[in-house]
């Protein structure tokens, strides 16, 4: 494992951290508390120190898990957490978006609420949670900087969703010099992470990516194959079945990617984020600690080249060889405001 930091601060990440949507909801496999628990435990066995959590996976179940798995380990581990979203008052209507709060006093509030559940008194990372650029206010700017001069948080992010608001928030991110954006990035869907980091070039700026999705919901580690039958529950299955069927095609078209006992095309896909300086952290969704072992070992594997790295971006300006436009890149397309990343609201999720 390799270790990045963010922006501008001492926040050190590992290259490939833990998205903990997953231990949070039943949308990607049922598993019991504690298997939950020894799956985090497993993951910074496994050199991963970066958990990245959120209020409403499982409406506070996942920071409970996290902290429970992480007690004894709290100084190992860098732990992120995002606000934004009043599931307290609100029941959630199966993958309804829930009504989003971004307030000074609501961020404060929710924020004590989640070290409570963490068990933590701060958190290494605090994210905005798919707030909408027009609500990002100087005041709520003012709130983020008290609370990181009180110690409650080290670094400040802001985590974009496709059919909530990305392309301006993440551009006024960048412009108000918070530490991370958050946002899907992978080789097949470039849009808008590419943009970013030309942004965040142009500016010069501090701002370190964090990408979630980076495996484009089960294409790139070949989980989701046409063989595969996805569950009612299991969150890929939000993806149109056209939209899996080309994606299929471009798998075979970066085979090329693969070194037989080297790197694993899931490999492969994180080592291409990673080949971005500006890249800090690859959340995928771990299912299993077989995912762990070989996701988490991706840094070890022989980085992307040059040749191999400008091989990728010419098949993606020629959409992979597909003369049909299938909309991939198009996450609001292909999303259609039905998937979610665990939360309650709209956005794609791995």
């Amino acid at each position: 494992m390799n270790y990045r930091t963010l922006g501008n601060t001492d926040v050190e990440v590992s290259e490939v951290g833990f998205g903990a949507w997953v231990v949070g909801t039943d949308w990607w496999g049922d598993r019991t508390r504690e298997d939950a628990v020894e799956m985090v435990e497993h993951a910074v066995d496994q050199g991963v120190t970066f958990f990245d959590t959120g209020d409403v996976y499982g409406h506070g179940d996942s920071e409970e898990i996290i902290g429970e798995a992480l007690a004894d380990r709290r100084d190992e581990v860098t732990v992120s957490t995002k606000v934004g979203y009043d599931f307290y008052n609100n029941p959630q209507a199966g993958h309804g978006e829930l009504p989003k709060k971004v307030t000074p006093e609501w961020i404060e509030t929710a924020l004590d609420r989640s070290l409570d559940r963490l068990d933590m008194d701060h958190v290494d990372l605090l994210m905005l949670h798919n707030a909408n650029v027009d609500e990002v206010d100087e005041d709520v700017l003012a709130t983020l900087d008290d609370l990181r001069d009180a110690g409650k948080v080290d670094a400040v992010g802001w985590a974009l969703g496709p059919s909530i608001g990305w392309l301006a928030e993440g551009d006024a991110a960048v412009a108000e010099e918070f530490d991370v954006v958050q946002t899907v990035f992978n080789l097949f869907e470039q849009t808008p992470g590419q943009h970013f980091l030309d942004t965040i070039r142009e500016h010069e700026a501090d701002t370190s990516v964090i990408a979630r999705v980076p495996h484009s919901s089960g294409l790139l580690n070949e989980q989701v194959t046409p063989e595969t039958e996805l569950g009612k529950g299991d969150h890929r299955a939000h993806r149109p079945s056209e939209w899996y069927e080309t994606g299929w095609e471009k798998v075979e078209s970066i085979r090329f990617l693969e070194r037989d006992g080297e790197r694993t095309l899931g490999q492969a896909a994180i080592q291409w984020l990673l080949y971005h300086d500006e890249m800090a952290s690859v959340t995928p969704t771990f299912r299993t600690t077989d995912d762990i072992d070989e996701w988490a070992a991706a840094p070890d594997t022989p980085p992307l080249s040059d040749e191999e790295y400008d091989r990728v971006q010419a098949l993606y300006a020629d959409n992979f060889g597909i003369d049909r436009d299938d909309g991939m890149d198009a996450l609001r397309s292909s999303v259609g405001g039905a998937d979610l990343d665990g939360t309650g609201m709209k956005s794609a999720g791995d």
